[in-house]
This record gives C-alpha cells, structure tokens and sequence, in this order.
C-alpha cells in the first residue's frame, strides 16, 4: 500500500472513540481503525524504513492490569523506530492530528545513570544543550519527565541541572489538524524532522549504550 497521508476518517474514529471506549463501538468500527489508522501508519513507517529502520506500530489495546482507568482502547495511533531499546524516533496520530517525535521514553537504572553521567560531562554535556537548543529555535518543544529537585549525587546548583532532572527525554513538534496530513507531503514532514532530531537520537544511543556494554 502506498502512503497517501492520514484520512479525515481516522481523526473521526478517535474522536468518536473518545467519547465511546468500548467493546462494542470497537467492533462495531474495527474496518475503521485498520483502513484509516493502521494501514496509513504501517504505509507512513515502511516508506522510511531504508533511512530509518524498520518501526514497532503500537497495538491498539490498553495494558489495563494495573491502571484504575479500565477502558480498553488507546485513543492514538503510535509508531517507534528504535535505534536502541527505549531510543529512536517518534510518529503519532491521535484525535489532535500528527505529532513527531523523538529522544527515550524509558530506561534502566544503569541507563538513565549514564546519561545523567554523559549530561554532567563538560564535554558530551555542553553538546546536548546545544543540540536542544538548535532543535528549540527550529520549532521544536523539549519534553519528559523530571524530577522537582536534583538526582541523587548531583548539586542543585549544577550548570546542567535542568538536564540532569530529566528521567525521560522528548522532543516533539505537533502539525495538529494541518491540511498536510491528509496528503502525502506528510511523509515529508516526517522525514525532514526525523533527520532534524538525528543528532539527538545518536547523542542518546551513545549515552546509553555505555551502560550496555559487557563488562569484566
């Protein structure tokens, strides 16, 4: 299948699905899902797959063991394109349009470690904050989870404590309902900001990896 852009009808579906997360509007609307979402997505990620590498599409179904929200159905379509576990980049849709992305969206304590230890090095540190930094004045929204105060091991008044609060890393750039994304130049957009948060991406695989590397 050719990648034609997303349709109106997949920001219909979520819409609706927003307002009706059930089994039976699910089934019901199941044609819906994997015409207009799944199969535009699967398209989108393999016409990137030469440059970028093969892509996990999210599945649909909510891991609802453990949540107090039960409803079944995750009202976004995600897909990762992994440059190393929990690392690489990121494309959305959702009832609010097309979001790209990419950083680390989780990590091991050894992980996380050794890119706080990569952040606090006056070398690979100075580098990140110029990379989020380019990637602000293009447009770019720097996100993730932090802590409200320093890691342990780490002063409050460490030049790069903003970083070092971080325990995910995100940086993203939403098209919302832009008439791009119902058409093939979407896959554009992709591209261009996928290439944009390359040295992100590599500067977190490096980090990373470290804390992968056999020891002994």
């Amino acid at each position: 299948m050719d990648f034609t852009g997303f349709p109106v009808a997949a920001l219909d579906f979520y819409d609706d699905l927003e307002v009706d997360n059930s089994k039976s509007f699910w089934e019901a609307h199941r044609h819906v899902y994997e015409e207009s979402v799944k199969a535009p997505m699967v398209a989108l990620c393999a016409s990137l797959e030469q440059e970028f590498g093969a892509a996990k599409v999210f599945r649909p179904y909510r891991d609802v063991r453990f949540r107090k929200d039960k409803t079944p159905y995750k009202t976004h379509q995600g897909a990762f394109v992994p440059v190393g576990p929990r690392r690489g980049w990121y494309v959305e849709l959702s009832p609010r349009g097309v979001r790209v992305g990419g950083g680390f969206y989780a990590s091991t304590p050894a992980e996380l470690a050794a890119v706080r230890a990569a952040m606090a090095d006056d070398r690979s540190g100075p580098s990140l904050r110029r990379i989020l930094t380019k990637l602000e004045k293009a447009g770019f929204e720097i996100g993730g989870d932090t802590l409200r105060t320093a890691p342990r091991g780490y002063d409050q008044d460490h030049p790069r404590i903003e970083l070092l609060r971080h325990k995910t890393l995100a940086v993203g750039r939403s098209y919302g309902f832009e008439p791009v994304i119902h058409t093939p130049a979407v896959r554009t957009l992709v591209r261009e900001d996928w290439r944009t948060l390359r040295p992100l991406v590599r500067w977190l695989d490096t980090a990373m990896a470290a804390a992968e590397e056999p020891t002994g």
